[in-house]
């Protein structure tokens, strides 16, 4: 059988060492561009979403959202109706910077689908979000403390 995984793993994180080294001039590192981005796109999301959109442990997703917040790209405000809740929002400095963390996207997308014509890329796409649910029934069952047998 062929390692899918392992090329996916290789593009997935040849892609996230080149966001890490362009947008570093930002001070965004670490991956910290992938929760500003959700945040952008989901103003108001709450943390344990924005965990689960981007299927990292709720600790992880902390440790991301303390930096943007010191570093001056999100807020954290209460909730009208619950102040237990916190919603995230970006700040200027954060709506700033979404353009260019946007367009560095599309043009990794262009470079990796270039020479695919539009049915291979929505095959693909297809494909790769069978994949992703598959691997999220895992997620969920782990998350919980589950342990797999294989």
């Amino acid at each position: 059988m062929k390692d899918v995984l392992r090329e996916i793993g290789m593009i997935a994180r040849s892609l996230d060492s080149i966001s890490n080294i362009e947008f570093k001039q930002y001070d965004l590192t670490k991956g910290q561009y992938l929760y500003l981005v959700r945040i952008c796109e989901h103003p108001g999301i709450i943390q344990e979403k924005l965990s689960e959109m981007i299927k990292v442990d709720r600790t992880t997703t902390a440790r991301a959202i303390k930096k943007l917040e010191m570093n001056g790209f999100i807020d954290k405000r209460e909730d009208q109706y619950n102040k237990k809740i916190k919603k995230l929002f970006p700040t200027e400095k954060g709506s700033h910077v979404y353009p260019l963390i946007k367009r560095e996207n599309d043009y990794s997308n262009l470079v990796a689908l270039s020479g695919f014509s539009a049915s291979e890329v929505e095959v693909m796409f297809e494909l790769l979000q069978r994949i992703r649910h598959n691997v999220e029934k895992d997620w969920e069952f782990v998350k919980k403390g589950n342990k797999r047998h294989y």
